[in-house]
């Protein structure tokens, strides 16, 4: 793909990424999913809070509404939102403008099925196609037939109703830290734990158009850990910027990133019956230590490539009700479509509350192994990882870790990178074993 990536198209505003190609992503998803004569169904846009949203906003809704599509705007929301507003209102589909974690200067647009579910590959290459036409070949609509744009607020409003109502027990007397990133949490996040009895101590909810994610959010977990530290909380959530992601900070400050989360939860929903087939779905890049926990509670996992579309790909396909990533999207089969980060905040409570325990304490049988990744720059990706010292090296490696550790190589999908990841009992072995492939790789004259 040339502009499409795991998670929709993203780069820096006016950039690689401007008005134009919104306008063009709007005219087409306006012609084919958007018509009223043919569809009776409209196209909803949620935004996060940075500066380029509002331009990126407009740009889309005049493609879509010049299509003949008709617009409907939730203003600044999470990502979730969106999914749960397009699945549930039934929309043709959802738009959202959102670069996730990355810096106000970036923006993106991620484009959401009917289902709620983030659109397929061959949608987006037939966008592409018609972004780099030089024949505007989409008709435009005309008299009655232009798009209507109107607000959509009813839609946030169902979404957080619909949070509150997941929730199997109150969380009052717990005192809960949120760090909402200066993003998209910050509409939603403080009003859902309050309304669920929580006292709520929040920060970095004032966003501006360039303070998202500005060391802030689950990008920069330090500072909520220092913030639950100072302020005595009994959890910490942390979101990024357009809350699809959390990880979370425990009663002694320590990280609880989207490996444990998913150990916390994926235990509990067995022993309620509600893990389906005992499975929890979860990428290459989870810790090696999860997977031996979940062979001791005897609750059986699959591995994707990293990316929560392929972990929902992976769910729908098979009917699981449980997977993520380690950096915290979780999918929570039975309640949304996409990584939802306040309902992974919900859930981790729901456990705290249910079982009257704090959550360090739910992770004592939990042992993350040290990992260590390195981001190589190399002249072509696919050489460098086909490279016979490469893979001799690899499967030395592997052969002295054994069952105590394990090496994963990977090419980036947008950046000319080789990821080495290394797991093994201790930093200094993950950091020797990295070493000895980023070696290789130089000597060899892959690198940039």
């Amino acid at each position: 793909m040339k502009y499409f990536g795991t998670d929709g198209f993203r780069g820096e505003a006016n950039v690689t990424l401007n008005a134009a190609h919104a306008y063009k992503i709007g005219r087409y998803l306006g012609n084919s999913f958007g018509g009223r004569k043919e569809k009776g169904a409209g196209i909803v846009i949620g935004k996060d809070t940075r500066r380029s949203g509002d331009m990126f906003e407009h740009a889309l809704a005049a493609g879509l509404a010049s299509s003949g599509a008709d617009v409907y705007l939730l203003d600044v929301v999470p990502t979730p939102c969106v999914s749960y507003v397009v699945k549930n209102d039934c929309f043709a589909c959802g738009i959202m403008i959102s670069a996730s974690h990355n810096p106000y200067t970036d923006n993106g647009i991620k484009i959401i099925d009917g289902d709620g579910r983030k659109i397929s590959a061959d949608v987006e290459a037939e966008i592409e196609k018609y972004i780099d036409s030089n024949e505007d070949y989409i008709p435009l609509a005309k008299q009655d037939d232009i798009g209507k744009i109107s607000g959509y607020a009813e839609g946030r409003n169902r979404y957080i109703n619909h949070l509150t109502s997941l929730a199997k027990c109150p969380f009052s007397n717990y005192k809960v830290a949120l760090d909402c990133s200066n993003g998209s949490a910050s509409a939603v996040a403080k009003s859902v734990f309050e309304t669920l009895g929580a006292v709520t101590s929040v920060i970095n909810a004032e966003p501006n158009g360039v303070n998202i994610n500005n060391n802030c959010g689950s990008t920069h977990i330090e500072v909520l850990q220092k913030h639950v530290n100072e302020c005595g909380a009994d959890v910490g959530f942390a979101f990024d910027g357009d809350a699809d992601r959390c990880i979370a900070v425990d009663n002694n400050g320590n990280v609880v990133d989207g490996d444990s989360i998913m150990y916390i939860c994926g235990c509990h929903m067995d022993s309620c019956g509600e893990l389906d087939k005992s499975t929890v779905v979860t990428t290459v890049m989870s810790n090696i230590g999860l997977y031996k926990a979940f062979d001791k509670k005897g609750i059986k996992y699959e591995k994707t490539a990293v990316g929560d579309k392929y972990v929902c790909e992976n769910m729908t396909d098979n009917g699981y009700s449980l997977g993520g990533e380690q950096s915290g999207h979780i999918i929570f089969g039975r309640h949304a479509s996409t990584g939802d980060g306040i309902l992974t905040a919900i859930k981790v409570m729901e456990v705290i509350a249910g079982k009257k325990k704090e959550l360090s304490e739910l992770l004592k049988d939990l042992k993350i192994f040290p990992q260590k990744l390195v981001n190589i720059r190399v002249k072509d990706k696919q050489a460098a990882l086909e490279d016979k010292d490469v893979l001799a090296v690899s499967e030395e490696i592997e052969a002295s870790l054994g069952d105590n550790g394990r090496l994963l190589l990977r090419k980036s999908g947008t950046e000319p990178l080789i990821r080495v990841m290394a797991e093994a009992e201790t930093l200094e072995q993950c950091e020797k074993y990295t070493d000895m492939v980023a070696g290789v790789l130089k000597k060899n004259g892959h690198t940039l």
